[in-house]
């Protein structure tokens, strides 16, 4: 697949998107063959198919690198010699090149999409599919400038692709400041929820999506340029709109919290924001993390690498579990939803063989992978009947149809809390109360609520609610805004190493610690305040070299929508 230096990327402005046939029924788009520009958009349908691919294929390049940034680099997964495990990233690196490629794509996609809504849609388009879809691409935009602050930091601000190309300046941009940005994504979920309905069809963004990522929003930016504590304007907002999702969306939290990351369940109320991918003939369209993280053989077509590596040691730690034990205490069900270990077994795995016994597959019969003792579940459909049965039709070679889901109701939950608490050392709140608690409550047998909680509550319950989902290394990012030191010495003292040893301690049961032990002997990693902004990879300085320049100023005053 082509990658897109930031240039070419900004005169990306294709506007149709139609790539493929798919399987779901709102994913749906025409051929290529079907359509001219000037006479597409003449129908609610046709608009609705424009944005469709959205909702997927230009995010493509993005998922993979998404994964090693939010969970590699956090210290949630290990990756063996990756340079997000060690925090020796550079500008040439492939997986951050994609992204950077993927992100400026979606927003040419979002900017082409709301553009030609406006210009092209024929006299029979009803204003609430106008609308609809404007409002859908705006809070992908808005996805897809977060992604780009917190991961790069001041970014340029690209409106309008078609305008830029005729002012023949495309290569001359500079960045704005991050507050700009802040304020960019803010104002852009504004107008997108003007323009959203209250509900839409499943699986779709709906003007709750947009209150949940702006209440993110908030929170994040509440921090930035602060010292110690954050913005109480900032906090009261993020409140307001996580506020307005719990007690308005008529959305709950499914009973099992396991079964938010099964296919029958990709399109489930608590589903705020997500890629919905599609096994088909175009590539770009679907999930290929099974590939990457799925351990070898849980598949038929032996396209999957992930058994040498998997959930990290620190987020095992911060379950409670020991992969030195044969035994599991499964107090929290989120664990064994997360991560595989030693006595675990899944019956939605391997649903025509009796479901997955891990210790007999991993350890009995092949030789045992995982160097930390765990591999992942989240993103792992199982083999092809697993996926027959939970979309009606077979995955492909490295591609399911599962969706990642990018903002659930369970984090706005959190957000909530954590607002609420603010820069108090604790709050008795009963609403925060309640949000935490409904969270935690969901997972943790035997649970008894909380009367009081504490940021450090928030902040461990985050990790383990959202562990593996591409979020972790963000969270950092805004703690890193208001308390650097506090984010750098934590992240210094995780366990992010392997163990030695536990291949021949799983087939015998008998632990010899001479021979079996978690090293020690790497050193921790080197991260610094700069860390928290990864490079801007060479495509992108060699086409714009502004990038390396100080951000200005930009003038919000000059955007409208």
């Amino acid at each position: 697949m082509n990658k897109y230096s930031i240039i070419t990327k900004t005169v990306i402005v294709s506007v149709m998107l139609l790539l493929l046939s798919g399987c779901e029924d709102f994913l749906n788009r025409p051929t290529e063959d079907n359509y001219t520009v000037d006479s597409f958009y003449q129908t609610d349908e046709q608009c609705f198919q424009a944005v469709n691919p959205v909702y997927n294929s230009p995010w493509y390049d993005f998922q993979r690198g998404f994964f090693k940034v939010g969970e590699v680099l956090s210290g949630n997964y290990y990756w063996g010699s990756s340079p997000y495990l060690t925090f020796t990233i550079n500008s040439t690196d492939e997986d951050l090149t994609n992204m950077s490629a993927s992100l400026w794509s979606v927003n040419a996609y979002c900017n082409g999409i709301i553009e030609n809504i406006d210009m092209k849609a024929g006299p029979g388009v009803s204003e609430y599919a106008k609308n609809t879809v404007k409002g859908e691409a705006l809070v992908w935009k808005a996805m897809t400038y977060f992604y780009l602050v917190r991961t790069f930091g001041a970014v340029p601000i690209i409106h309008n692709n078609s305008a830029m190309i005729s002012a023949g300046d495309y290569n001359q941009i500079f960045k704005a400041t991050i507050p700009n940005v802040y304020d960019y994504i803010i104002m852009t979920l504004e107008k997108a929820i003007e323009w959203l309905p209250e509900s839409n069809d499943p699986g779709r963004i709906d003007r709750y999506s947009a209150y949940g990522l702006l209440a993110k929003v908030y929170l994040t930016k509440a921090g930035y340029g602060m010292s110690g504590s954050r913005n109480q304007d900032d906090l009261d907002k993020a409140a307001e709109y996580a506020g307005k999702v719990i007690d308005e969306s008529g959305r709950n939290l499914l009973p099992v919290y396991s079964d938010v990351f099964r296919l029958k369940n990709n399109y489930s109320e608590e589903s705020l924001l997500a890629w919905h991918w599609v096994v088909s003939n175009q590539w770009t369209s679907q999930n290929s993390l099974q590939s990457d993280l799925g351990i070898q053989g849980i598949d038929e077509y032996g396209a999957t690498w992930g058994g040498y590596g998997g959930p990290s040691v620190d987020l095992q730690d911060a379950f409670g579990e020991n992969a030195l034990s044969l035994t599991r205490n499964n107090v929290d069900t989120r664990r064994k939803a997360t991560m595989m270990m030693y006595g675990d077994m899944y019956d939605y795995f391997w649903v025509d063989k009796g479901g997955l016994d891990y210790t007999a597959f991993a350890v009995e019969s092949m030789e045992y992978q995982s160097p930390v003792g765990a591999n992942e579940v989240k993103h792992i459909v199982g083999n092809d009947n697993d996926h027959q049965i939970g979309i009606g039709h077979a995955m492909a070679r490295m591609a399911t149809s599962l969706s990642t889901h990018l903002l659930r109701l369970s984090d706005v939950y959190l957000i909530y809390a954590e607002a609420v608490l603010g820069n108090s050392a604790s709050t008795s709140d009963a609403k925060a109360l309640k949000a935490f608690n409904d969270v935690r409550g969901r997972s943790v047998q035997g649970y008894e609520a909380k009367t009081s909680i504490t940021w450090q509550d928030i902040w461990k319950e985050r990790r383990l609610e959202l562990a593996c989902e591409g979020d972790r290394w963000y969270d950092y990012v805004r703690w890193h805004y208001y308390e650097p030191a506090k984010a750098i010495a934590e992240i210094k003292a995780q366990r992010r190493n392997q163990y030695i040893g536990l291949g021949q301690y799983y087939t015998t049961g008998l632990l010899d610690t001479e021979n079996t032990y978690y090293d020690t002997g790497a050193a921790a990693p080197n991260v610094t305040d700069a860390h928290f902004q990864l490079p801007f990879p060479d495509t992108d300085l060699t086409m714009n070299p502004n990038l390396l320049l100080d951000p200005v100023e930009f003038d919000l005053s000059t955007i409208q929508y």
